[in-house]
């Protein structure tokens, strides 16, 4: 447990609460100077010049510091330092994104830990510190909830919120005398560095076992459970032997059909009935309802003319990516979006589930990549879908692999939701940590 600070006192701001007795509370406005970045597109974006950071660099990649000898950053003409030389930045500038598309990206933001020549880039609005305030405290104040609150609860918008330089001006910030803002940033780095560690850690582990996994079902799917087994070769080089009772043929003849997509794109609309599958809602063996779109009654009805996708066939994505595949679910309408294909499975011949892993198993990834190479975007037309490769056993050892391979799957995928609960609570508690130490909820030294 950490201690309380010997005295607080009201900080004047009803969701902040009590503060220590000694800190100071600042309007945004009156400690930094504001300015935006560069009016450019990314067409002015070039590999050589003077670094530039723009918002897409301050929404995913670099967290809340970035260095252009560490970082890769696009750069800009050194035309800009005379046109817009407001938009230079110096050591200690943050940069705002000025949009966001999401509520939980507003105030994202970034600053230069580096003294090298950077421009801020298009979307960004500059912040500047008046006086003397450790900038890595202020970092972490910016980064905490009791900032981002203010920001989430000014901004407008519904698909894309702006973060203008008024609603920056407007908000509220907290201060120690430097002592402690030292003392708190150095806090901030040693435990928030122990956490990003432990997740690191984790994730790794998550690796390892989808690594374990995808080892495990390799072996199943093209030598079978039987160690002791006779094989033979199955005269295609990626493939190898395979056991001798094994075949090998083109996936159309396991096929009782394949059912291309309409090529155009069903109507959206808000009611959550008919699903239209896309290829972002494919991935991994798995149908994600993440982003889903759906469509009317009347949409669903034309975009099924050819059949209506049942329970346990296949999904097969065409395109961006290709390969992807998923086992359709029982009680649920859906049809095909772009770039969709729908396997419909003769499982008398070869389970469908088994197919799914056979999909994910080197036998059909190398023939995938045979088939783009030297394509920047792999498209399968339907000659490339019949001839998938895939290795049949007898059904009633597909029964067994099938069980078998399943029970790996879910023993895996368990392990797997225990660590990324682990890796949430991490998450939390350093989101909590950081928002307790620079708000004064905990005393750190």
């Amino acid at each position: 447990m950490y201690q309380k600070y010997d005295t607080y006192k009201d900080s004047g701001v009803q969701w902040l609460g009590n503060i220590p007795n000694d800190w100071e509370v600042v309007r945004f406005r009156d400690i930094c100077t504001f300015s935006k970045g560069l009016n450019i597109t990314k067409e002015n974006l070039q590999d050589t010049g003077i670094p530039c950071v723009n918002y897409g660099e301050v929404h995913s990649k670099y967290g809340f510091e970035v260095s252009p000898e560490r970082n890769e950053l696009k750069c800009v003409s050194d035309d800009y330092l005379k046109s817009s030389p407001k938009s230079l930045l110096a050591y200690g500038d943050f940069i705002f994104a000025d949009t966001s598309e999401d509520i939980d990206g507003s105030g994202n933001f970034t600053y230069l830990n580096s003294h090298v020549m950077t421009f801020a880039g298009y979307h960004t609005v500059i912040v500047r510190p008046k006086s003397y305030i450790n900038v890595r405290y202020l970092a972490y104040v910016f980064d905490s909830l009791s900032f981002r609150h203010q920001i989430r609860t000014a901004v407008k918008g519904v698909k894309v919120y702006s973060i203008t330089k008024a609603i920056l001006k407007d908000t509220t910030v907290w201060l120690p005398d430097l002592d402690q803002q030292y003392e708190i940033a150095q806090f901030l780095d040693q435990k928030t560095t122990q956490i990003d560690q432990a997740i690191a850690i984790k994730e790794q582990q998550i690796a390892l076992l989808n690594e374990r996994k995808q080892i495990v079902i390799q072996q199943a799917v093209t030598k079978g459970l039987d160690p002791n087994v006779k094989m033979k070769d199955s005269g295609v080089e990626w493939i190898g032997e395979i056991p001798e009772h094994w075949f090998y043929e083109p996936i159309k003849y396991s096929l009782k059909g394949i059912i291309d997509c309409e090529h155009k794109t069903a109507p959206f609309v808000d009611e959550k009935e008919y699903f239209v599958v896309r290829t972002s809602n494919v991935k991994n063996g798995k149908l994600l309802h993440e982003g889903a779109k759906y469509t009317h009654e009347k949409g669903y009805k034309e975009w099924t003319k050819r059949g209506i996708p049942r329970c346990g066939d296949i999904l097969l994505t065409r395109e961006a990516p290709a390969g992807e595949a998923c086992l359709i679910p029982n009680d649920l309408k859906l049809c095909l979006g772009q770039r969709m294909v729908w396997l419909k499975v003769n499982n008398d011949r070869m389970l469908s589930q088994l197919i799914i892993y056979l999909i994910y198993s080197t036998v059909v990834r190398t023939y995938i990549d045979f088939l783009s190479t030297g394509s920047t975007v792999l498209h399968f037309n339907m000659a490339d879908i019949q001839n998938i490769p895939i290795l049949i056993p007898p059904i009633d050892e597909q029964k067994l692999i099938v069980k078998y391979l399943n029970k790996l799957d879910l023993d895996i995928e368990g392990a797997s939701e225990k660590i990324k609960l682990q890796i949430q609570k991490l998450k939390e508690y350093k989101t909590t940590l950081i928002n307790d130490a620079v708000t004064g909820k905990i005393k750190v030294a």
